[in-house]
């Protein structure tokens, strides 16, 4: 015959394997969520700086092949995570930071394109407006 204890024990024991199983179910499904979410942030950030750098590197072969006297303000968002923009060799160089570490993407241009020396570009985030000149050898880039 079995006694009321062992049934109340009995009912405990299949509520904490219940609980248990629901809480790891649970905690599986956030480490899920969080893993995916720092990859969609991560897409966003990259689709984000190649939008900033295609419209720099677009506008700068407009102005160039219009000629000389010609000159056009962009305005380009630029991510957080930005540590370093450059123009190296008719190229715009992002060093930049994902949660998978540090990377660094050109986006290279079909005109020379050369940076103002006395206004680098900025790597702090948010609204860029940039001025492209275009003088006899190559697309000037200035930030405003």
């Amino acid at each position: 015959m079995v006694s009321f204890k062992s049934k109340k024990a009995q009912s405990s024991m299949e509520f904490l394997i219940l609980i248990s199983f629901l809480t790891f179910v649970i905690i599986g499904i956030l480490g899920i969520g969080y893993f995916y979410s720092g990859t969609i942030n991560d897409r966003i950030k990259s689709s984000q700086i190649d939008s900033f750098a295609n419209k720099i590197i677009s506008t700068s072969e407009t102005v160039f092949y219009a000629g000389e006297p010609s000159k056009a303000t962009i305005s380009a968002r630029l991510p957080d995570g930005i540590q370093d923009i450059e123009i190296i060799d008719n190229a715009v160089v992002i060093t930049y930071y994902l949660t998978t570490g540090q990377n660094k993407i050109s986006f290279s241009s079909n005109v020379p394109i050369a940076e103002n020396p006395t206004t680098n570009l900025s790597s702090s985030s948010g609204i860029k407006n940039l001025i492209i000149v275009a003088n006899s050898t190559h697309a000037v880039i200035s930030q405003t």
